[in-house]
């Protein structure tokens, strides 16, 4: 029997009837787990003890078990994220173009700091180590969606937009942005529709590919595997 107080969380059985098709995908239910945790988030905007605790249940796993997978990946949020999840790399390329003070000007201007969220609601901050994105420094990224070769200046106009509800589009992705909850149920492995908008890989990426196209440059033929294989 269900644990789960309807009066004290937004997640419902229809909640309850995705998480048993997401384990259906796997042929061991407990591999499951970390899209479930996306998907409870995708209904509070965080993973709340109510969504620990359906997970375990539909697992038959114990909280703590599930808890325990919840605080280790850090894009399971322990609180409320915002409308808007704003993330800052610093990491070394991003961090000499200018990422720190990036990170500096959005906590002022927020008024908030690292995992913190606008008294709105609509903006949270994340110090984020990578956004695997060197190729673009400094990057931002809004609900996971790229936002690139950012400025102090750019940054604010950025979640300024956000909070009027107006964001622009990702520099490279879909042609508009989605909520912190619409990307949490994409990463419960529940399509939008959008994974073929807007540019992919944009050319800066693709310089090192299109320099070995020019140069004829192949990949060595594995171990015995013909080259035309």
């Amino acid at each position: 029997m269900s644990t789960t107080n309807p009066e004290t969380t937004g997640l419902t059985e229809q909640t309850r009837a995705e998480m048993r098709e997401i384990i259906a995908r796997y042929p061991k239910p407990r591999s499951a787990l970390l899209p479930m945790l996306h998907l409870a988030q995708s209904v509070e905007g965080y993973v709340s003890p109510a969504g620990i605790a359906m997970c375990a249940e539909e697992l038959g796993l114990t909280k703590a078990e599930v808890g325990a997978v919840a605080t280790f990946y850090t894009m399971y949020r322990r609180k409320p994220a915002g409308e808007y999840h704003v993330g800052v790399c610093t990491n070394t390329l991003c961090a000499v173009l200018g990422g720190d003070a990036i990170l500096d000007g959005l906590k002022e201007h927020l008024g908030i700091g690292h995992n913190e969220t606008t008294d709105d609601g609509r903006i949270s901050l994340e110090h984020i180590e990578c956004n695997a994105a060197c190729d673009y420094a400094p990057v931002m990224m809004v609900n996971w969606e790229f936002y690139d070769n950012q400025t102090p200046s750019s940054a604010r106009d950025l979640v300024d937009a956000c909070r009027a509800g107006t964001p622009p589009a990702p520099t490279r992705g879909p042609s508009s942005l989605c909520t912190f909850k619409q990307a949490s149920r994409v990463l419960a492995g529940f399509a939008d529709g959008r994974a073929n908008e807007g540019v992919q890989a944009g050319p800066a990426t693709l310089v090192g590919l299109e320099l070995a196209k020019a140069r004829g440059d192949e990949a060595p033929a594995m171990p015995n595997q013909s080259k035309d294989a």
